[in-house]
């Protein structure tokens, strides 16, 4: 019999499920189920505690208890008994709410008030609330914690091979040298940047009833100041109230949030490639894994498939991100039905985030620098030195710096000899032309090893 992981249809619910798994909780439809139960009993109870109501009186300490462990101690059996409303009903959120009035039955509180459960609601406003906990737990709890462990390894990177000189290329070619660990600290800069900006993304949220003007609200109690009290409710959940909405919260905040998400992919993607240079390069080794195989014919491989997997999935998530970005915040008229089946996929392009970072850390784990072979590359390459003896002419008015240079250099290889020849013609203080003389491509790296240790 096959199991569930070889006959699923996506690799996140197969190939991939134990590298998402922590996104399950907050994503799968029974999580969304669990918020909607969860925004919904919060409602009755700050319906019942609000003293302008008179027809709906405070709940006992104990009713309140029970509804709060209803929420709590929600299961997959509960799902699975709404769902099966839901096949009857042929609407979800109708179906939690029958669910609701069937579980607490036994309550005579509860029961008292039992239409007080989803009063003057539409079913958005317990969706994009349920929504926008969903995103704001799986960012908090899965999205950021996986970033923050890529931040970690390459830190720990940056600060090991700070002073470790490495050949720079600008279009492929030989430039002036950095420090392997100024390269990482400049990954790292970028993504925390990133993780920055995931992490302040205001999720907005709503409670306005049908098209966003409380028509029903105001039918039953005219002269409550709904607004505010739906503002408080909202904001009780940490979330961004938004007063001014059609039938749906127009999603801004959410294509914010995916948008900024796509760019620290953008980043990490961009980072792959870099890696994957290096390594091909021969400056990173990767720590073989006992028993790993790296091709199916030659022996010898230990190819750099982290970087790869972890590029390909980093892709496959700001597709599905931005296709989000771009058709979330757009609903015809009051509301459209097309969010709906979008919003169900928001665990596929979280999912491959996650999974594209896991890919990333554990490649970032295999990597052992080869200081020789770096070493080598610099030594090759003495014309990248043009750069500083033309730069100390200027200072001193040489004539024409740069074109000298460039006849003695451009297109071709110069060795340290003929380098060292041509600064002793120069017409510098002999305190600079020492200094040029002693000067190697390992050694002129600026300041490189400060910025890669101050990451």
């Amino acid at each position: 019999m096959s199991t569930p992981a070889l006959t699923a249809l996506s690799p996140l619910d197969g190939r991939y499920h134990d590298k998402v798994v922590v996104l399950r909780e907050h994503f799968s439809e029974h999580g969304l189920i669990c918020n909607r139960v969860r925004v919904e009993i919060a409602w009755l109870k700050a319906l019942a505690a609000e003293h302008a109501f008179a027809e709906i009186a405070p709940f006992s300490h104990a009713t309140a208890m029970e509804l709060d462990a209803v929420a709590a101690q929600f299961s997959e059996a509960d799902s699975e008994a709404i769902k099966e409303i839901e096949a009857a009903t042929n609407h979800d959120v109708k179906a939690m709410e029958y669910w609701l009035k069937r579980r607490l039955g036994h309550n005579p509180e509860v029961m008292k008030v039992s239409e007080f459960i989803h009063f003057a609601c539409t079913s958005e406003d317990i969706n994009n609330t349920s929504h926008a906990l969903m995103l704001k737990s799986g960012r908090d709890e899965a999205l950021l914690p996986a970033f923050d462990k890529l931040l970690t390894r390459l830190r720990e990177l940056a600060h090991e091979h700070a002073e470790l000189p490495m050949l720079s290329r600008t279009h492929g070619q030989p430039a002036s040298p950095t420090t392997l660990g100024k390269e990482m600290a400049n990954i790292a800069a970028r993504l925390a940047r990133g993780r920055e900006k995931i992490a302040k993304v205001s999720l907005t949220a709503k409670f306005n009833g049908a098209v966003g003007n409380y028509n029903a609200h105001f039918s039953a109690w005219p002269d409550f100041d709904w607004e505010n009290f739906s503002r408080r409710f909202v904001e009780s959940f940490g979330l961004e109230f938004n007063p001014y909405t059609i039938q749906i919260e127009p999603h801004d905040a959410m294509a914010e949030l995916f948008d900024a998400v796509a760019r620290a992919d953008t980043i990490l993607i961009d980072a792959c490639r870099d890696v994957w240079m290096y390594i091909s390069l021969g400056y990173f080794k990767q720590k073989p894994k006992e028993g790993e195989i790296g091709s199916s014919t030659m022996p010898h491989k230990v190819n750099p498939i982290d970087f790869e997997n972890a590029e390909g999935n980093f892709g496959l998530a700001n597709a599905v991100l931005r296709h989000f970005s771009e058709k979330l915040p757009i609903s015809r008229m009051q509301r459209d039905l097309t969010d709906s089946t979008v919003l169900r996929n928001m665990g596929v392009g979280l999912g491959h985030a996650v999974l594209g970072a896991a890919s990333m850390l554990r490649g970032l784990a295999k990597l052992e620098a080869d200081p020789a072979r770096l070493a080598a590359d610099l030594d090759a390459c003495w014309e990248v030195l043009a750069e500083p003896v033309q730069t100390v002419m200027r200072r001193y008015g040489v004539a024409n710096p740069y074109e000298q240079l460039k006849v003695l250099t451009r297109g071709k290889g110069i060795t340290r000899e003929a380098l060292h020849e041509f600064i002793g013609t120069l017409d510098i203080p002999q305190t600079e032309r020492i200094r040029l003389l002693r000067m190697t491509p390992a050694s002129y790296v600026g300041k490189a090893v400060e910025l890669a240790r101050r990451i």
